[in-house]
């Protein structure tokens, strides 16, 4: 099935570029999301119409999506979950989770926006893409760990803390309480 982009769709095509999809992509994502319009003469001739004013708002929704690009700049949000003493986490995080975790730290995010390459299925620390736009996207930091005190810890050393570095920190602070006491 041909349809006529509406908008740059990533791994598709640019506004106004007539592609050959398969029906079902057309029928279930492309059309219903107000993405393309099926590759008709009419359509064609309501496109060439309409392409200054799509031009226009598409070139707007890019400014405000870079604005935002612009504050989202090294931002690192915590997400907590349970894991096994090894680090692998007894579920995983999804596109939800974080896009909940930017939203609680100020920044309005669709779940839809958030796009994971890889599941995360481990605590650590992760690089994740968020598109504003077609066009405009930026990298948050995820930190996946068990507690807030751990994902600090995480944040310091920039990776995952496992248990056996957490008593190690126990241990220091506690000769440091006791180096303090004795002085």
């Amino acid at each position: 099935m041909e349809v006529i982009l509406l908008e740059r769709v990533e791994k598709l095509g640019q506004m106004g570029q007539i592609v050959k999809v398969r029906p079902g992509f057309a029928r279930n994502y492309l059309l219903p999301q107000k993405k393309a319009l099926r590759a008709t003469k009419a359509n064609m001739a309501y496109f060439e119409k309409q392409r200054v004013h799509l031009e226009a708002m598409n070139l707007e929704r890019r400014k405000d999506a870079e604005q935002v690009a612009g504050k989202m700049t090294n931002v690192s949000v915590v997400v907590t979950r349970q894991a096994g003493d090894t680090g692998v986490l007894y579920g995983s995080v999804s596109p939800r989770d974080i896009a909940d975790a930017l939203t609680t730290a100020g920044y309005r995010v669709e779940r839809t926006q958030v796009a994971i390459d890889q599941p995360i299925k481990s605590l650590g620390l992760f690089r994740v893409r968020i598109v504003l736009h077609p066009e405009v996207s930026v990298m948050v930091t995820v930190n996946v760990a068990r507690t807030q005190e751990e994902a600090e810890l995480q944040a310091q050393r920039g990776g995952m803390v496992t248990a056996a570095d957490l008593i190690e920190d126990e241990d220091e602070m506690e000769t440091e309480a006791e180096d303090q006491a004795e002085a």
